[in-house]
């Protein structure tokens, strides 16, 4: 049997393979921390009421045939009104597209700028650059972001490639690093961009910036959100955001994500995703529109959307410097932002009870899988090299009771190695 090239070496998702494993536990009566998807368990982190009786009553009020292409005015409406008066953005509803969460968005993207042969430049690990580069025929330059810099891209990585680029993508707050760009970096490779389209003839195409924050709104502590065209207004003729609902209001089967930049270029994203389909609902665009106009709300919801985040993500890393002050070669990340912990597992050549060696990075995710109960993502898994021995811990789905519980199976797992 025969399919399409691009089908017959497409790469399936190192989160599912993991997922797939811990499912099998769980069948078998195990009880698994599962922090692996980034993702929300709705009993822990569930949307805002108000929006929710908003989607019913958009059902109930017939929303439910096609919606604009584009997405529904009044959202798109209400979404510029959200940059402007929270984000600091000047957007107009035309330069404004919705789709049915950020995917169709980064799709539309890549197909729009993005020609076979062309280079993207993003480094890892991150959220499936690697993957929409493969579905664009794009030639991947793929920098490997280091701890020192919180595992995220500078100037001086992007600089010796950006004469052949023609996008870059980056994400502030970072997928899976929970990190965020500092005002200085992200201004250097804004500075970058721009001088080498000062560069380019009239003939070429300039380099683009897709700059994915769909986790911005969730910012921690004094932590503060960065983007490149507050920092340089010349770079709205360049960059294409990626946003939406999804994270900042647990609303990730909600399935509302928008993206915004130069209208010629959201006019072509339109016209792609016309031909797929990957609207959002009518009936949710409407609610999320009537729930948008109503930023006071929005607001106190955000307050203990991160409190309860925070909450987790400092647990985690509490518990993390006090393994480590107790002699296990672990470490982590200070959080900053969106869902997750940067967490390291220094266990490469540590023996086991039973006296196998644990050689791999695999055979460390298995035996803290097997040990510990607890299911996490090593960076392999978001293009990382496959002795990376750094992880992503999501807390989206998990009580706050839970750390302690996973912080203590750690501690007995680890005392079993030497």
């Amino acid at each position: 049997m025969k399919v399409s090239k691009l089908a017959q070496n497409i790469i399936g998702s190192e989160i599912i393979k993991l997922a797939a494993e811990v499912n099998e536990k769980v069948k078998q009566g195990e009880k698994i921390y599962n922090l692996t998807i980034g993702d929300f368990n709705p009993k822990e982190f569930p949307i805002p009421d108000e929006l929710k009786q908003l989607i019913v009553d958009a059902y109930f009020a017939n929303q439910t045939n096609y919606p604009a292409a584009d997405g529904m005015l009044e959202l798109r409406q209400a979404v510029s009104n959200l940059l402007k008066q929270r984000g600091g953005l000047d957007y107009k509803s035309d330069e404004i597209l919705i789709a049915g969460g950020a995917r169709p968005v980064i799709y539309s993207i890549f197909r729009a700028l993005v020609d076979e042969g062309d280079t993207v430049i993003f480094a890892v690990p991150s959220w499936n650059n690697n993957h929409y580069s493969y579905l664009t025929s794009a030639k991947q330059v793929v920098i490997e972001a280091k701890a020192d810099n919180n595992f995220m891209p500078s100037a001086a990585d992007i600089k010796p490639h950006i004469s052949q680029a023609s996008l870059v993508a980056l994400c502030s707050p970072q997928n899976p690093t929970g990190t965020v760009f500092t005002k200085e970096g992200l201004e250097e490779i804004c500075d970058l961009i721009l001088e080498e389209n000062k560069k380019r003839n009239q003939d070429q195409k300039p380099v683009y910036l897709m700059y994915d924050q769909i986790y911005w709104a969730l910012t921690l502590g004094d932590v503060k959100h960065f983007d490149p065209v507050s920092l340089r207004p010349e770079m709205k003729n360049y960059t294409v955001f990626v946003d939406g609902i999804s994270k900042s209001l647990s609303a990730t089967g909600v399935r509302v994500g928008w993206s915004m930049g130069p209208k010629f270029i959201i006019d072509k994203m339109k016209a792609i995703l016309t031909h797929i389909g990957a609207w959002a609902p009518k009936a949710e665009q409407m609610a999320t529109a009537a729930y948008l106009t109503q930023l006071d709300k929005y607001d106190a919801f955000l307050i203990t959307q991160k409190q309860k985040i925070s909450e987790r993500l400092t647990g985690f890393h509490k518990g993390f410097q006090q393994l480590k002050s107790e002699g296990f070669n672990v470490d982590s990340i200070t959080p900053q932002a969106a869902i997750y912990l940067t967490a390291r597992f220094s266990l490469h050549g540590k023996k086991t009870a039973n006296g196998s060696v644990l050689t791999t990075t695999k055979d460390v995710t298995k035996y803290l899988l097997d040990e510990a109960k607890l299911a996490i993502v090593p960076f392999y898994a978001f293009g990382a090299s496959e002795n990376s021995d750094w992880y992503r811990l999501s807390v989206g789905t998990c009580s706050v009771k839970d750390v302690d519980g996973i912080i203590s199976n750690l501690r007995a797992a680890l005392q079993k190695l030497s």
